[in-house]
């Protein structure tokens, strides 16, 4: 391989290199077993080590006590939105939805096949370009919980600081920026995130449950379909998908070593100022979609003056070896996702081609 590009793709997203080169070393032979770790068992001694060191490493780096419980799932964030409800919902039972994007409004329309639901706020009469302020929150007291996207990967936007409900507990979608920064895990119920995007690759979907929360689950589902069943068997009831899990710990690992959250809200913040400040400083030839105040350090999204500009925007970008750009339809115009595995190069390469782009482009 000659060289490696600059991966903006929402997801599948950029991996970290040192991860692919230990997983490179380890791919024909994992740990001395003489076997792949994509043919090793999920329940021999070798990996058993690998999974209950992910879920400690998960728990560590978010601070979580023993009041939280790690699962190693399947079916993506997608299924999550039906199983949230099925699990702690009922005809009789209410749930609040704040509507701040695409995926915000799929997880609303889940939810309303199982109970009494209801948008305690929306965005949407904007396109989705802010977070709802706390007293445009109208949250019902006696919810089962309140349901929240941490971040917008289509539209670019996320919740700055999350808000206090009080007894009424969090369940968030955090897929595309969990462990990009600190947060107290204490206001929530569940958080989920599909893996491809900050975690590592699809195929996994991690599940973070407070057992209290847990406990208040119904019990008559099917049984992949309930909590209970994969908290009892550790995420072993049936064959977890061993691969992803395996490089979400190495992705762990690296974390680790770079610092933990703090370090890691720092060069993201970093590199996110880097692109902010070439659309802030363009004089409106490149127009953010999101309020200033709600900026995502994750996904930046933005327009250029003329669609002709923006294709051909993306057309040399790839030529400078800068892939996965172009905004999702319902936007339309650019979109930069800088996950925690993004180099800071990546983002200075990017504002480079940005203002050579906007100058010989008038």
């Amino acid at each position: 391989m000659s060289k490696r590009i600059y991966n903006f793709y929402a997801g599948p997203a950029t991996l970290p290199l040192p991860v692919l080169e230990e997983a490179q070393r380890e791919f024909l032979d994992f740990k001395s077993t003489g076997i792949s770790v994509l043919e090793i068992s999920h329940r021999a001694k070798p990996y058993d080590e690998v999974h209950q060191q992910t879920e400690a490493r998960l728990k560590k780096i978010l601070g979580l006590g023993d009041d939280f419980r790690v699962l190693f799932l399947q079916g993506g964030a997608s299924t999550q939105f039906a199983m949230v409800p099925m699990n702690f919902l009922s005809p009789k039972k209410k749930a609040d939805y704040i509507i701040t994007g695409s995926w915000a409004k799929k997880a609303f329309k889940e939810a309303t096949r199982y109970g009494q639901i209801k948008v305690a706020a929306s965005s949407e009469e904007t396109n989705f370009t802010y977070i709802p302020s706390p007293d445009q929150l109208k949250i019902s007291p006696d919810c089962a919980y309140v349901h929240l996207t941490s971040n917008n990967t289509i539209f670019g936007t996320q919740w700055q600081s999350f808000p206090d409900f009080g007894e009424v507990p969090i369940v968030a979608d955090m897929s595309s920026d969990i462990l990009s920064r600190p947060f107290n895990p204490e206001k929530f119920g569940l958080i989920y995130a599909g893996a491809q995007k900050n975690l590592g690759p699809a195929g996994v979907t991690v599940v973070i449950i407070r057992k209290d929360f847990a406990e208040s689950a119904n019990d008559d589902l099917p049984t992949m379909l309930k909590y209970e069943t994969h908290l009892k068997a550790n995420s072993l009831f049936n064959t977890p998908p061993v691969f992803s899990i395996y490089l979400l710990n190495l992705v762990l690992k690296w974390l680790e070593n770079k610092g933990g959250l703090k370090a890691m809200v720092e060069i993201n913040q970093e590199k996110a100022d880097i692109i902010y400040d070439e659309i802030d400083e363009s004089a409106g030839y490149y127009r953010g979609h999101s309020q200033e105040e709600s900026r995502s350090l994750m996904n930046i999204t933005f327009c250029l003056p003329r669609e002709e500009l923006e294709k051909k925007f993306i057309a040399e970008a790839e030529e400078r070896g800068m892939i996965g750009l172009k905004g999702h339809r319902s936007v339309g115009g650019l979109r930069a996702s800088i996950y925690n595995a993004m180099p800071l190069e990546g983002a200075k390469a990017l504002a480079a081609f940005m203002r050579e782009f906007r100058k010989e482009n008038p």
